[in-house]
């Protein structure tokens, strides 16, 4: 919606429709002021104006995106809005759209489609195939700019085609196909360019930016002026354009599309071949006819690049094959007839390399899917273009002328159509029809396309002058037709070869070198080439008929590319796309019209409407005009509020401004009051926060003191049989602590345990054997006098025994084999055998201690325990010992004989 009236004065109206005068002056002034303030968007109605700025605007990025999905067309200023309208209008109703999108060349047109393209590609739901389908539609750009694009006087990037592209979306508004139609391409720039110019950007980026094996296979050199076709426009190097880094696009934008190596290798082995051609080069023979040159190099590449035979191209080049019933005559070319088929060769051949292109991309976005889809088109066409000698340059203006009756036709019908709904009564518009220009080239029989055919197939030698003739003899008295034989004034601005047309857009000389070109003659073979562009003209005006239309209209604002307003460059524009017209049809009747709920945005302006309004949308408009005292011409009420005058609209703005500012006090001291309060609970909260984030950090402390703590243990742990350090000396540390702590609580309990003990490090022998010490001390400590007294007797007993050990070794050291032996033991041991017999005596360890016994002794099988011990007391008496448990030991013989051992 508009702001204030300073705001207007300073940035201007960003609504046409909106100016208080439409007059031309007011328009220009109107674009200018906006462009000053890099405003390059403006509408007119629905249709959007774009006024080149040639300098990068940072209004292109996702945040910018974001802000105009889903809004009404109206709620910010001319930019994406028109693209979300159509997208979502195409959702809401379910039916077909296309954008239009117009201008000279420079002005901004492919961008603006590549922008368009862009913001479907972010605002649409995000899926796998969405994501495939959308890569397929931005890759194919590049593609079809390095093959349809070329670097002009008036463009670097000009395209040199026209293209309608259908978005096709599913019921949930999900991108899930496309498809590419291509229009009229400047075939002629392959073979020719003016100077200042280029020929098309692929063959550039091939020779600056394929890989050397690659140009080594195609026969080419990295040097664009060895190629006579590259070179015409003398200026194959642009500041502005980087063809090794546009190579590198083109080559994985093909691989998006599903172009793979092979059909890489194909297709630019074709491209190749085109730049041979060019170099074919050819000399009189003695009759002056054409023979080819020496340089047979070239013909071989080509023959070998494109499969075909090379004396049949030969053959082709330098001969005319006539056919004379059964009979074939091969008549001899001339030099300028041999060059012209060779460019014509050239010419046919990248042609139909560019449609087998678009026909690849095409496959590559189509939609499987058979049930229905709603479909946005984008029309990106080519503009009113004036070169003397140009065929395409009469196709294309009369392509324009088309494109003209179209959008004033769609223009009219669909303000018709609204007036007619809203039941309020229309009033003509006086706008010029261009029907009488259209009929003039395509009318049938009569118009310059039929002509034109009739006279490439009539019998005898048809000459462009011979065509002039039947131009000037059918349309002589035509009112948008002049030529030669009209009055001397005219005379004086034409050449003979010269016709004019007048077009809606103005006055175009065009030079009658259109024959050969009609022809495309390879060898006589009529291609019609002007009535085929007018009969696919004729189904894309079916195409956009069928569809909701949408325009943007592309301006220059200067020829020099700068940050640059030129008045009469854009008046000249202005004029030819029709802009005023438009701007008359939108103000023919009423000049604002909004939705109910968006009028009610100035319901401030009434005390019966603010601060709510509660019943519906219309009454609550109805209650506000009204109160505004809108006069009943006016403005008018019915699915929307329709107001006839500028000026009525911009009191009411202008009031809402100044009930806004009185609004922001009042509402400043409730915010003040508001933020007070939030404040005030904001300090508890505050404080509440303020104990859980202390809280939660001496957790999080404590969670990394204990990370830390296991960093350095496993650092120590790595580290521990490396030099001492702070790390592995506090592992260590651990390790023994943690040693010690296990070992407290497994202690060995007595002397003889000898299993319990850890198995530890090699360190802890002294605290084992520390231990064990202690256990001795802490048992000596702990015996009895009575106990000592039997601990000293078993001791007597065990050295006894040891000393009787001695006296058994010695004894069979030396018996037998001593001879005074015997008399000197005649009984062994008789001084320390207890009475009678063997040695009996008391151990409380009694297994311990036989087992050290007969360690020492080495007889480890000499021991037998027995329950009772039967004693032989002499040779034929046994008597025996028998063992019981007593309050006290004792040692005495029982009845039965026995010793008794308690």
């Amino acid at each position: 919606m508009e702001g204030a009236l300073t705001a207007r004065d300073r940035v201007g109206i960003q609504d046409f429709v909106l100016l208080d005068e439409t007059t031309e002056e007011a328009f220009i002034n109107n674009l200018k002021k906006r462009f000053t303030n890099d405003l390059i968007y403006t509408y007119i109605g629905t249709l959007l104006v774009s006024l080149n700025p040639y300098k990068e605007l940072d209004i292109y990025s996702s945040k910018q995106m974001d802000i105009y999905m889903g809004v009404n067309f109206f709620e910010l200023p001319p930019h994406y809005a028109l693209a979300d309208n159509a997208y979502h209008t195409m959702l809401t109703e379910y039916n077909n759209h296309f954008i239009l999108i117009s201008g000279e060349s420079g002005a901004g047109k492919t961008e603006a489609s590549k922008k368009i393209l862009q913001y479907y590609a972010v605002s649409c739901p995000s899926t796998t195939l969405l994501n495939t389908v959308r890569d397929k539609m931005l890759m194919s750009n590049p593609v079809l700019e390095a093959f349809g694009n070329a670097k002009t006087l008036k463009n670097d990037n000009s395209s040199r085609f026209g293209k309608y592209m259908d978005i096709q979306f599913d019921s949930q508004g999900d991108a899930v196909g496309g498809h590419i139609l291509n229009y009229l391409l400047e075939k002629s720039r392959v073979v020719h360019q003016n100077h200042g110019e280029r020929n098309f950007h692929i063959f550039y980026q091939l020779v600056e930016g394929a890989g050397d094996n690659l140009l080594q296979q195609l026969g080419l050199e990295r040097d664009c002026q060895l190629y006579k076709y590259l070179t015409q426009g003398e200026c194959a190097t642009v500041p502005s354009i980087n063809d090794k880094n546009d190579w590198k696009t083109v080559k994985n934008a093909l691989q998006v599309v599903n172009i793979d190596e092979t059909y890489n290798n194909h297709l630019f082995s074709i491209v190749a071949s085109v730049l041979h051609l060019g170099n074919l080069e050819f000399s009189p023979d003695g009759k002056g006819l054409a023979t080819l040159s020496s340089n047979s190099n070239e013909l071989r590449w080509v023959s070998d690049l494109l499969g075909v035979d090379a004396q049949k191209l030969h053959e082709g080049f330098t001969f005319k094959k006539i056919e004379a019933k059964n009979d074939q005559i091969l008549s001899p070319f001339t030099i300028d007839h041999a060059i012209y088929a060779r460019d014509a060769l050239a010419k046919a051949i990248y042609g139909l390399t560019f449609t087998w292109l678009v026909n690849r991309i095409n496959e590559s976005m189509e939609n499987t899917d058979p049930s229905r889809k709603t479909v946005i088109g984008l029309l990106d066409i080519y503009g009113f273009e004036v070169f003397y000698v140009n065929f395409e340059q009469f196709c294309i203006n009369y392509c324009n002328e088309k494109l003209q009756q179209l959008f004033i036709q769609l223009t009219l019908k669909a303000e018709q159509e609204e007036y007619e709904a809203e039941g309020i009564e229309w009033e003509p518009v006086q706008f010029f029809n261009n029907k009488i220009i259209c009929d003039l080239v395509e009318e049938k029989h009569r118009g310059i396309i039929a002509i034109l055919d009739e006279e490439c197939l009539r019998p005898g030698d048809a000459t462009d002058l011979t065509f002039l003739e039947r131009l000037e003899d059918k349309m002589a008295n035509h009112p948008h037709f002049v030529h030669k034989l009209a009055d001397k004034m005219t005379r004086k601005t034409l050449e003979r070869g010269d016709f004019r047309l007048l077009h809606y857009a103005g006055e175009v000389t065009y030079c009658v070198v259109f024959l050969d070109k009609n022809n495309d003659l390879l060898y006589r073979t009529i291609k019609d080439v002007a009535t085929q562009f007018k009969s696919s003209l004729l189904k894309l005006t079916e195409i956009l008929m069928a569809k909701e239309a949408w325009y943007i209209r592309c301006l220059k604002s200067n020829e020099s590319k700068q940050k640059q307003f030129d008045e009469a460059l854009v008046r000249h524009q202005v004029k030819y796309l029709g802009l005023m017209e438009h701007l008359r049809v939108r103000r023919a009747g009423f000049a604002y019209r909004r939705k109910y709920d968006v009028f009610l945005q100035y319901k401030p302006l009434c005390p019966a409407t603010w601060p709510h309004w509660r019943g519906d949308p219309a009454d609550g408009v109805e209650v506000l005009v009204q109160h505004l005292g809108y006069l009943p011409n006016e403005y008018k009420m019915g699915s929307k509020i329709f107001i006839r005058h500028p000026r009525t609209l911009y009191a009411t703005e202008d009031a809402f401004e100044r009930c806004k500012h009185e609004l922001t006090r009042l509402q400043a001291k409730y915010k003040g009051y508001k933020a007070k309060g939030e404040f005030k609970k904001q300090k508890e909260a505050t404080k509440i926060e303020t104990c859980w984030r202390g809280v939660q950090a001496r957790k999080e402390r404590e969670k990394r003191a204990w990370a830390v703590k296991v960093i350095k243990f496993i650092k120590g742990y790595m580290t521990r049989g490396q030099a001492k350090t702070t790390d592995n000396s506090e592992y260590l540390a651990f390790v023994r602590q943690n040693f010690l702590n296990r070992l407290k609580e497994n202690l060995p309990k007595t002397v003889l345990d000898k299993t319990t003990w850890y198995s530890p490090p090699p360190t802890s022998e002294m605290l084992k054997k520390l231990h064990y010490r202690l256990l001795v001390r802490k048992y000596v400590r702990g015996i009895t006098p009575q106990r000592k007294a039997q601990v000293m007797h078993s001791q007597e007993l065990f050295y006894q025994t040891i000393n009787l050990q001695l006296k058994f070794v010695a004894s069979t050291l030396f018996k037998g084999k001593k001879e005074s032996y015997p008399q000197s033991v005649a009984q062994p041991f008789v001084d320390t055998r207890i009475s009678k017999g063997d040695l009996v005596m008391q151990c409380d360890y009694l297994f311990e201690f036989l087992t050290k016994l007969n360690v020492i002794a080495n007889k480890q099988n000499a021991i037998k325990v027995v329950q009772g011990i039967k004693i032989e007391v002499q040779a034929g008496k046994e008597s025996g010992v028998d063992f019981s448990i007593g309050p006290e030991p004792m040692v005495y013989k029982g009845k039965n004989g026995h010793l008794m051992v308690v």
